[in-house]
């Protein structure tokens, strides 16, 4: 039977809680949000990743690391926390609830732990995965802030890839 740990994670009273709090520090941000269509366009990339790097990772893997990379936030914009850090604690916790084993989990923890860490890049693992697919995930091609956004024009994704 298929685990569909997924959609335990959209239900998961801290997961949920999370997102209503991002949505509430980025309700006049007008730069790329942080929202369920944000993490979805990042998990979907790694599963398309995935197949074209024929790396075989799990997708409910692929599916939780996506879904709670971003789950902190909320913590930075109010306390200056990088998210990567408050996400990793989050995660764990929201974890616990679920039959991953250690070694999944080291996995997930470890790849939303560095997901903002440019070395971690070309890996052909889940923190390469994690890190391509996030940044991929930003369609500034078509962003009406573009303009005014402080990325660097090399870091911006002026064209469609996938």
């Amino acid at each position: 039977m298929k685990k569909d740990y997924r959609n335990k994670i959209l239900h998961h009273e801290v997961f949920k809680r999370c997102c209503e709090e991002i949505e509430k520090e980025e309700r006049n941000r007008i730069f790329c949000k942080h929202d369920i269509n944000h993490l979805l366009d990042v998990a979907r990339l790694m599963m398309i990743l995935n197949v074209k790097e024929d790396l075989n990772i799990d997708e409910e893997i692929i599916y939780a690391t996506a879904l709670l990379h971003d789950t902190g936030r909320h913590l930075q914009y109010r306390f200056g926390i990088g998210h990567e850090i408050s996400s990793f604690f989050i995660a764990t916790e929201i974890l616990r609830d679920f039959n991953f084993n250690k070694k999944e989990k080291y996995k997930i923890l470890n790849a939303i732990l560095n997901h903002r860490d440019k070395r971690v890049s070309k890996e052909k693992n889940l923190n390469g995965l994690l890190y391509r697919a996030d940044k991929m995930s930003r369609a500034c091609f078509c962003c009406k802030a573009e303009k005014l956004c402080n990325w660097p024009d090399n870091k911006k994704n002026l064209s469609m890839k996938y």
